[in-house]
Formats: C-alpha cells, structure tokens, sequence
C-alpha cells in the first residue's frame, strides 16, 4: 500500500511536470507566432505607406516643374513691362525719341542721310 502511494505520488509530481512543460512550449509557440505577425504587419504598414507616398511624390515633382515654367514666364513679362514702361516715358517726355520712333514707323528719312535696313530671313 505504502508502495502504491509512493507510485502514485510519482505520478502526480511528474503529471505537472509534463503538463508545465506543455504549457511552457505551447506559450513559446504563441510568442514566436505573435513576434512573426507583428513583423509581416510592420512590413506590410510599411509598404504600405511608401506607396501612398511615391504618386504624391510624382505629383510634387510636377507641381515644382510647372512653378519653374510659371516662374520663368513671369520673368519675361516682367522685363517687358519694364521695356514698355521705359519706352513709353520716353515717348512722354523725349522729344527726341519719339521722332526718332515716328519716323522708324512711318519710314521715312531726314534729308541727307542714309538709311539701310537688314531684312532677316527666317531660320
């Protein structure tokens, strides 16, 4: 009797044991799971952010193309505004100028002097 106490007292302390090491293994298991998914879905989060982001990327490389344009046009109406501005405080107040301008227009010539024009053929 004594003996099959003892046994079975064997038993129960290698029982847990086996179950505590189970359950050891099995949380291991889930951990490692756990550690993988969390890895594919930072992967994924990350992939998916880096293709949100490249057509806006696109979208900026157009957008500072069409400034550059934008830019370089306001530039050339600026200097010629600044050369009709000029040219029309001339004609203001030149008297000199605005002969000069007239008789370009109307083409004519003082008497006496010599006037060539340089047609330009068109390239």
């Amino acid at each position: 009797m004594l003996m099959k106490r003892l046994r079975m007292a064997a038993r129960r302390k290698t029982t847990p044991n086996v179950k505590l090491k189970r359950l050891e293994a099995q949380t291991q298991a889930i951990r490692t799971f756990n550690r993988v998914l969390l890895a594919v879905m930072g992967l994924a989060l990350g992939l998916l952010v880096v293709g949100l982001a490249l057509p806006q990327r696109r979208d900026l490389a157009d957008l500072q193309e069409r400034l550059a344009e934008t830019l370089e046009r306001e530039k050339a109406i600026l200097i010629e505004k600044e050369y009709r501005e000029t040219e029309y405080r001339a004609l203001k107040e030149d008297l000199a100028f605005m002969e000069l301008k007239a008789m370009d227009r109307l083409n004519l010539r003082p008497s006496g002097q010599k006037v060539y024009r340089i047609k330009r053929g068109e390239h």
